[in-house]
């Protein structure tokens, strides 16, 4: 075999062979960007999930924050709104009392009021205790002026008054209450009658 018979058969050896090689190459070649694309495939999914999941904790917190929020203003609105309705009630009540409170100036103030609802005017021979009615005294004792230092009989001891307030009256000191006496109002001791203050002429 001639030199350049051995040089064509080589070459078509070397080709033949160098064909296949490429071919594997080439097929390693793909599946190694296959695989490359899969992981950045896979990847891209990890991060795509990565993100909606940090969205949606940051939309739960900014929609709890927000609920929370609503609520302590609701709850804020709401305790303003109970103290502002015990402070118009409070300052309701305080102006009814001062209206409906005994007044000297007003000789008809008791008209109207349930504890006067018996009272005819004055009778000899009695006394009247709003609330309690008519009842009979000593003819010595209608018409008398009490004074501080004096005593008030037992017999007209339980005739209280039952709302001190009412008349600009202080409250008793324990051991002390208020008596209706005629048209006064005395403030005795009730053990033994002894009396500590007069008003006079409540009605």
């Amino acid at each position: 075999m001639n030199r350049l018979t051995k040089a064509a058969v080589i070459g078509v050896a070397l080709a033949t062979t160098a064909v296949p090689l490429a071919a594997q190459a080439q097929s390693r070649g793909d599946r190694q960007e296959r695989r490359d694309d899969r992981r950045d495939y896979r990847q891209d999914r990890r991060d795509d999930r990565r993100d909606f999941r940090d969205e949606r904790r940051d939309d739960r917190r900014d929609w709890r924050q927000g609920d929370y929020d609503n609520r302590r203003d609701y709850r804020q609105d709401r305790r303003d709104d109970r103290r502002d309705f015990r402070d118009e009630r409070r300052d309701d009540r305080r102006d009814y009392r001062n209206d409906r409170r005994w007044d000297r100036n007003n000789r008809d103030w008791w008209r109207g009021r349930s504890d006067f609802r018996d009272y005819r005017g004055p009778r000899t021979n009695y006394w009247y205790a709003p609330g309690h009615g008519y009842y009979r005294v000593e003819p010595r004792y209608y018409g008398y002026r009490w004074q501080r230092g004096g005593y008030l009989p037992s017999a007209y001891r339980g005739y209280y008054v039952s709302d001190p307030y009412f008349y600009n009256l202080r409250p008793a000191p324990r051991g002390y209450r208020y008596v209706h006496a005629g048209n006064d109002i005395v403030l005795i001791a009730v053990a033994s009658g002894l009396i500590a203050s007069v008003l006079y002429d409540v009605f």
